[in-house]
């Protein structure tokens, strides 16, 4: 767990650092550096894709994750709890317009998801939470490693996207804490299949952020979230039947 904490100091500390940087910088800059951390984030994704060691993994995981994910509309939801973390926190002001709180109210959703997605899906959030939580070094070194990454990622994020990427430290607590949990409870439970498969369907989900970033197109990333759930499902599945999933 402690690689967890400090995992969203790093990204308090990022966030704040950016959101000074961010208020001194011009529109046309912050558009830059969104556009520098979507090439970014697509070579990240490009290179967690590959270590697929069957693309039809990945592929069987993106579909069916996407169906459940329509279903249960979980990019709203995860919109609508953005909505409700500005709602609870945002100080109005007697003097702001309504077109100016609208403004800031979808600043604040598009800071909090992006940078929810791009600290929540890498291999190291996975891996390295569930490590953790078992007591083993080597998780919190990976966790080390990405609170570093992430500290530079959250000062870029903030100074463009807001103070909606501050609040992303919600998602770090829950996401990584809920897999620090399950490590210390299941204990080494996770293959290096299955732990592969995982990091290529969210290389995959992180170009599709890319994508957003870029502004080229504008899928709806959150919906595709359960495809990490079903890739190592499949894995297991697999191996408990005998299938040779990987014949090449």
């Amino acid at each position: 767990m402690w690689g967890t904490l400090l995992n969203a100091f790093t990204v308090l500390l990022g966030s704040a650092l950016g959101l000074v940087v961010g208020g001194r910088l011009p529109p046309r800059i912050q558009e830059s550096v969104i556009t520098g951390l979507g090439l970014v984030t697509a070579y990240v994704g490009v290179s967690n894709a590959g270590e697929t060691g069957n693309v039809i993994i990945p592929l069987i995981a993106l579909v069916s994750g996407v169906i459940v994910g329509e279903l249960l509309r979980l990019d709203a939801r995860l919109e609508g709890l953005a909505g409700w973390v500005h709602r609870r926190f945002e100080r109005p002001s007697a003097a702001a317009l309504p077109n100016d709180a609208a403004v800031r109210r979808a600043r604040f959703i598009q800071g909090f998801v992006t940078a929810s997605l791009v600290f929540c899906v890498g291999p190291l959030t996975f891996a390295g939470s569930i490590q953790d939580g078992m007591g083993l070094a080597i998780g919190f070194e990976q966790l080390a490693i990405k609170s570093v990454l992430d500290l530079f990622a959250s000062i870029a994020f903030a100074s463009s996207l807001g103070i909606g990427v501050m609040f992303s430290v919600l998602t770090i607590l829950s996401v990584q804490g809920g897999l620090a949990l399950l490590g210390s409870l299941a204990g080494d439970f996770m293959s290096d299949a299955m732990v592969s498969e995982m990091t290529a369907v969210g290389g995959l989900i992180l170009i599709g952020l890319a994508l957003m970033l870029l502004d080229i197109k504008k899928p709806r990333v959150a919906n595709f979230l359960p495809a990490l759930i079903i890739a190592p499902a499949l894995v297991a599945a697999g191996q408990a039947l005998g299938i040779n999933l990987y014949p090449f």
